[in-house]
């Protein structure tokens, strides 16, 4: 029963983040990977068919989120560094 409340707690909170902005939604889904994922497998998950696919739609939504947002990040930085660099020139 404790598996199967963490595994709905899990799901939970990864919707819940779905709905958050850009950085918030970022930072959050690193914690929830840090909470649910770094010491555990996802297949120690607890689970009905219907949660585990809408965890999965969930995990995938975030993980292309978060290929996007490191390739955001990276085009910010490569601006900045360019302005910096005139800046000081």
């Amino acid at each position: 029963m404790e598996r199967r409340d963490r595994s709905l707690k899990a799901l939970k909170e990864l919707t819940y983040i779905d709905s958050l902005d850009s950085f918030e939604k970022a930072d959050a889904i690193v914690r929830w990977f840090d909470t649910y994922l770094k010491d555990d497998s996802i297949e120690d998950f607890d689970l009905e068919l219907t949660d585990l696919k809408r965890l999965e739609e969930l995990f995938f939504k975030s993980i292309n989120f978060l290929k996007n947002h490191r390739e955001e990040t990276r085009q910010e930085i490569i601006k900045m560094q360019k302005m910096k660099r005139f800046l000081n020139n």
